[in-house]
């Protein structure tokens, strides 16, 4: 997986996987793990609106590629 010009495949792959998690752990757990579901949203709201990714520049400083894309 690579990220592709700032928004990659991998970033809405992890975003998604750990939005599911922490509703099956506020199931399960505790109703507080729906703090973090809220921080996710928040975080993909920000990012739409701003072009900045957290998750996107922890990936890229942990070593995955980033691929360009050229648009037509």
């Amino acid at each position: 997986m690579f990220v592709v010009n700032g928004k990659g495949s991998i970033v809405r792959f992890i975003a998604g996987i750990l939005l599911l998690s922490s509703l099956l752990l506020s199931y399960f757990v505790s109703d507080y793990w729906l703090l973090f579901s809220a921080f996710i949203g928040i975080n993909l709201i920000i990012s739409s609106l701003t072009g900045f990714c957290m998750m996107e520049k922890i990936l890229l400083a942990v070593g995955i590629s980033e691929k360009k894309v050229e648009k037509k």
